[in-house]
């Protein structure tokens, strides 16, 4: 069976269930001009990770295995947006207001797209998401559970937001998932260490991680 010398003890996956999942990897989150960009975020901490999901993305491709691509967003009628969620922190622009890349996370306005870098190819699933946790109100439970999925690679920003609420409520539902820890990314790089501390504390409590290279490695001796 593969495995990665994952902290914090090797993590095995069977090759037929396991899948990348990138979580907002959005240009609302990662580029100048968006979203994050204008609540002061610090993006700049958010770029060394594209390259490297490009990367994991090119090599499950090549392995013929799934990817799945998250996008926080919300139905263009606010219907699935609390109200508590849109006015958090007394935003200058808040959710579904115009913004540089048209209406603030809104399903199909191009701030809630993809970075190029990591764009979904044809066939991939893409999850609109109205919370942190990919399991809410979506088909992520669904999709996993029927393609004998039981294995993640986890991936995308924010480490200490949207990742990490992710992968705790996939442990919770009894999935085995690992974090790339330079496949994810976090506006507070002190929110990230901690994070990563934090899921592989006290033997794993939440999970493992590991580093892209470990994962490409793998995969290409099969």
């Amino acid at each position: 069976m593969p495995y990665i010398d994952a902290k914090p003890f090797p993590f095995e996956f069977g090759i037929d269930h396991v899948a990348l999942v990138c979580i907002d990897m959005q240009r609302d989150f990662c580029e100048p001009g968006g979203f994050a960009d204008s609540l002061g975020n610090s993006i700049e901490n958010i770029a060394p990770c594209i390259p490297v999901i490009a990367k994991l993305q090119a090599a499950f491709r090549k392995a013929g295995l799934p990817v799945i691509h998250t996008k926080e967003c919300h139905k263009p009628d606010l219907s699935d947006l609390p109200t508590a969620k849109r006015n958090r922190g007394n935003p200058k622009i808040k959710i579904g207001d115009q913004g540089p890349m048209g209406r603030i996370l809104i399903n199909g306005e191009p701030g809630s797209d993809f970075v190029a870098e990591n764009a979904p190819t044809e066939g991939e699933l893409v999850i609109a998401k109205p919370g942190k946790d990919t399991f809410y109100r979506t088909n992520f439970y669904e999709y996993l559970t029927t393609r004998l999925i039981t294995h993640l690679f986890i991936t995308g920003v924010t480490t200490d937001v949207c990742v990490q609420t992710t992968m705790r409520c996939a442990n919770d539902r009894g999935f085995d998932c690992v974090l790339v820890e330079d496949g994810t990314g976090s506006y507070f790089p002190e929110f990230k260490e901690v994070t990563l501390r934090a899921l592989v504390a006290q033997g794993g409590i939440v999970g493992w991680t590991c580093k892209s290279d470990q994962v490409v490695d793998c995969l290409a001796a099969l």
